[in-house]
């Protein structure tokens, strides 16, 4: 389940992160569409790391925001 959920028009984008080896964090944005379809599904990743799991959701929830203002 998805840390944050974020909808726009027939969009759906779930904002998370990923622990990675080593202690880092990685916030990570799952883009779908609200008819379910499996072709319609698209994963991003922050491309920086974080120190902590609020830092990396903080950026992973900017992604999200970004991405869903890309979409028309």
């Amino acid at each position: 389940m998805a840390a944050m959920t974020y909808f726009k028009a027939n969009w759906i984008a779930e904002a998370d992160i990923q622990r990675l080896q080593g202690g880092a964090y990685q916030g990570v944005v799952l883009i779908k569409s609200r008819d379910g379809g499996d072709d319609d599904v698209s994963e991003h990743a922050v491309g920086a790391f974080s120190d902590t799991p609020d830092e990396a959701l903080e950026e992973a929830k900017a992604l999200a925001h970004r991405l869903l203002g890309d979409l028309e």
